[in-house]
């Protein structure tokens, strides 16, 4: 099957992302169709030898699409992606619009893909450390069950965007080589460069109950894909000075007793997983390894101390691609396997 796609958000870094993995997948496209706000028109990118000039999103931008991967943020998915749908396209989208609606599958094709086989027309794509995590928890989940999560996460600035990558190098040069006290704050409201900010995202205001949208997108989102709304989970999401690749750790409570032997080996053989896990030689994930990379990688798997049924797991993952571009592109991938 041939299909035309079209990328809404296609100038940002997610969109980016998504063009170059549908190029590395060799993704059957018959057309490809770029698409972002006005003042991003005329921009060219380079798809298969050619060229692609970055068109303007309208609501007829749609017609004749089969499917639509959109990264443009929440709002501007709620106003599009209705068009895209009536035109008839299957929609992807990579924002929190649809997450937690009911009808709408929020799908990590290594964990729920059967859930595509129910949707609408709109899949939703996680949020990017929700995305990670569950690849790395659900064989767990399935072979001896899960019922309590701790995760604490250690998310790069390319998170937010490239504003914030900019953000980070501007004000790390600046206090190296200029040797300035004090930095300019654009993006975040502290400075970011040898710094860690408890806060994400950067402008949200904290619920009544003290945690960020970040920190309950991670309870619920989990909760969706897994499919299981009894699993306990609390997290603490901060943002730290890397450029690329989010890092978790995470305190796994389970059912029954599995050993971490037991979870090494249940990881080894789990899809989209790779298991660094050699202390002694120094080897577990780290991010700037993990940058560039389509697979979540898990080390520093040890039995908790303190409670006789846990494990504690480090988790590592390229947040542009397994946190959003290239988990987009593999429902994609799904839907033609389903014939949509």
């Amino acid at each position: 099957m041939k299909l035309n796609v079209a990328i809404m958000g296609a100038t940002g870094a997610v969109g980016q992302e998504m063009l170059r993995t549908l190029e590395m997948r060799h993704f059957p496209c018959t057309s490809l169709k770029l698409l972002a706000s006005e003042r991003s028109v005329g921009k060219k990118f380079p798809f298969r030898g050619r060229l692609v000039p970055v068109e303007k999103l309208t609501p007829e931008s749609f017609e004749e699409i089969d499917i639509v991967l959109a990264s443009a943020g929440a709002s501007v998915s709620r106003e599009f992606v209705p068009y895209a749908v009536k035109a008839g396209a299957v929609v992807v989208d990579n924002t929190s619009a649809f997450r937690m609606e009911p009808d709408i599958p929020l799908v990590v094709p290594e964990v729920n893909a059967d859930a595509l086989a129910n949707h609408k027309g709109i899949i939703a794509n996680p949020n990017c450390s929700t995305a990670q995590m569950v690849v790395a928890i659900a064989p767990i989940h399935r072979a001896v069950g899960i019922k309590r999560l701790v995760i604490s996460t250690y998310q790069s600035v390319s998170g937010t965007g490239q504003k914030a990558i900019d953000e980070c190098l501007r004000q790390t040069r600046e206090i190296l080589l200029e040797g300035k006290k004090e930095v300019e704050r654009k993006v975040y409201p502290h400075q970011i460069a040898f710094n860690v900010i408890p806060q994400i995202p950067q402008k949200d205001a904290f619920g009544e109950n003290g945690y960020t949208s970040e920190e309950m997108k991670m309870v619920n989102e989990t909760k969706k894909i897994m499919g299981d709304p009894s699993i306990m989970v609390t997290a603490t999401t901060v943002r730290v000075p890397v450029y690329i690749g989010h890092s978790e750790s995470v305190n796994v409570e389970t059912e029954k007793k599995l050993t971490a032997d037991q979870a090494r080996e249940l990881l080894r053989n789990a899809p989209g997983v790779v298991v660094q896990d050699d202390p002694g030689a120094q080897l577990y994930p780290l991010p700037i390894h993990a940058a560039g990379r389509y697979e979540t990688f898990v080390g520093r798997i040890r039995e908790d101390i303190s409670h006789p049924s846990a494990l504690d797991m480090w988790i590592v993952a390229d947040n542009l691609l397994k946190g959003a571009a290239s988990n987009a592109v593999q429902i994609a991938e799904e839907l033609l396997r389903m014939g949509m």
